[in-house]
């Protein structure tokens, strides 16, 4: 990057960091200003807070590459969020503020018991722990493509200075902070769009590029398509994605914590409609960002791989010859690529239907034989190192970003990538925090109970331990697939459970703590054999484990021995 490219990067966040913490230096100093930012939060900043706690740096850096690789088919993972967010509105909301809890696990204590509180905190705070380092590990991907250095040294770095700031100001600092993040993430993908269009050759504009894109699948928004395998079709969104949504915004205290802060029950529930609204338009526009890449390199060169160390240890390793001639194959079935999708264009505006349906057949051959090349890439890159990461979808975009961005707008993205990290690994630590002092912590005092400088002091310090936790897990994170999916694949596997046992709370009264203790934890063991046994895809776990608990609770309840009652002589 060029000295201006850091100067707006320093200066973005260093702007966003110094302001949100000098409002806030005088917030943190009880439990329920540290925690939930003393319930003072408007809608506004209710609804930005949620955006920017889900929208991490995986977002804007895999969301794209994932629509680059298989078009917009991912949309149909959100249709069912609006729908959640009404639910809870109407169930949850409600009942959290008027119990004035710190967290969503509180209530089990009053609807069952400690033993079922603690086991649905515990499955939050170990998924949540483990998605942080995702977190983590996606915005390292920016930083070592950048300077070059090693992603685990960027990983300590920057997941150092995170948790600096998350413990500094507590809840009320990441909500401020975060509205200005969304301000800059917002006009960062706004620019880089506007410019994805501008870079198309002259001959074809926003149109053109959507009528090619069409043309090869990539505007697959819908499809009513049934599979239990595939993962996103609009079956499994507006079923398995609104579950998914119903437990992470219904129960996750990363979101739960964002919409306790609001000042009152009105004010959380539009916090969360402005959610609705505006989530899925986000993803579209990211997911179309992802579509233009595609049509843009059909015109401009495009790399072998987006994966740069990748490609540079197999070039310094003893298969750099048969490297070569892959990249000399792949720039030839480049120039065939780059004739066919201009003699498509050339034929849309001629509006003749024969010579475009041909130019479509030849561009899908090109693109057949471009697969093929990559594989073998793949293949070589395994090869050369079992142990590589060989995929490249999650560089796809900052590739774009770093060799085509003017000087200025390069610092501007990356500070986009960084203020979503931020912002979703500040909220995700803050809740941490809140869940193990809160959920934990507290509890385990039993009469003991300490002071509320003594809780803050604890919940700073067990935020600081998750945080650790959280560079460890991103250490490992480069042997994950796609990691926008592996986010919602690791969440699926604990969300169906944690939904589940709140759901029987809310609408099965009847039923006590035993019963869905222990639906609960024969839920998870199921849940996890299936993932390992089965090809299921991952969103129908959430609907599976959350009638399972409903069901298994059920019967435990319905056969369990009835007390007998004493006759009073």
């Amino acid at each position: 990057m060029s000295n201006l490219d850091w100067l707006v990067l320093a200066g973005t966040l260093a702007l966003i960091v110094g302001y949100g913490t000098w409002r806030t230096r005088k917030a943190g100093n009880t439990l329920d200003g540290f925690l939930l930012g003393g319930r003072n939060t408007r809608w506004w900043g209710v609804g930005l807070s949620i955006i920017a706690t889900q929208a991490s740096a995986i977002t804007f850096l895999s969301t794209p590459g994932q629509a680059y690789a298989d078009g917009m088919r991912f949309i149909q993972f959100y249709f069912g969020l609006p729908v959640a967010m009404v639910l809870i509105s109407i169930v949850a909301v409600p009942i959290y503020q008027r119990l004035r809890v710190f967290t969503a696990y509180e209530y089990l204590q009053t609807r069952f018991d400690g033993r079922t509180r603690t086991l649905a905190a515990s499955l939050f705070l170990l998924q949540r722990g483990l998605s942080n380092g995702l977190s983590l590990y996606a915005p390292a991907l920016v930083l070592s493509a950048v300077l070059g250095w090693s992603p685990s040294v960027t990983v300590v770095l920057l997941g150092t200075l995170i948790i600096a700031y998350t413990v500094s100001g507590g809840t009320r600092a990441v909500t401020i902070t975060q509205q200005w993040q969304v301000a800059v993430i917002f006009s960062g993908m706004a620019t880089a769009g506007y410019l994805l269009v501008h870079y198309l050759p002259p001959q074809v504009g926003f149109s053109d590029a959507m009528h090619v894109a069409g043309r090869m699948g990539k505007l697959n928004l819908v499809d009513f398509n049934f599979s239990w395998t595939d993962r996103y079709n609009f079956w499994t969104g507006m079923t398995g994605g609104l579950f998914l949504a119903l437990s992470y915004f219904g129960t996750d205290q990363s979101q739960v914590q964002r919409y306790l802060s609001g000042q009152s029950i009105t004010q959380s529930r539009l916090g969360l409609l402005m959610n609705g609204l505006v989530k899925v338009p986000m993803q579209f526009g990211i997911l179309l960002i992802g579509v233009l890449l595609f049509v843009f390199y059909l015109f401009q060169p495009a790399p072998l791989t987006f994966n740069r160390p990748a490609y540079e240890k197999v070039m310094s390793g003893p298969a750099s010859a048969e490297a070569r001639q892959l990249e000399q194959t792949y720039a030839s079935v480049q120039t065939a690529q780059h004739a066919a999708a201009t003699a498509l264009v050339a034929a849309q505006r001629a509006q003749n239907p024969v010579a475009e349906n041909l130019a479509q057949q030849r561009l899908q051959t090109t693109q057949a034989a471009s697969a093929g090349v990559r594989t073998a890439w793949t293949e070589l890159v395994r090869r050369t190192d079992p142990g590589a990461d060989a995929k490249d979808t999650d560089y796809v975009f900052i590739s774009f970003v770093l060799r085509y961005l003017p000087r200025g707008l390069v610092g501007l993205l990356v500070a986009v990538v960084l203020s979503a990290a931020m912002s979703s690994a500040a909220g995700g630590l803050n809740s941490l925090g809140s869940t193990s002092v809160i959920d934990l912590y507290r509890p385990a005092l039993g009469g003991r109970i300490r002071s509320e400088e003594h809780l803050v002091k604890a919940s700073r310090w067990l935020t600081i331990g998750w945080g650790v936790l959280g560079i460890g897990f991103a250490l490992f994170a480069a042997q994950m697939e796609n990691l926008i999916q592996a986010v919602n694949i690791l969440g699926s596997l604990f969300y169906g459970t944690i939904l589940g046992i709140f759901a029987v709370a809310f609408f099965q009264k009847h039923i006590n703590g035993r019963a869905v203790f222990l639906a609960a934890v024969i839920t998870q063991l199921v849940t996890l054999v299936l993932f390992w046994t089965t090809t299921i895809a991952y969103l129908w776990y959430n609907i599976l484990g959350c009638f399972l608990v409903m069901g298994i609770a059920e019967i435990i309840e319905r056969n369990a021995p009835k007390p007998v009652k004493q006759l009073v002589s």
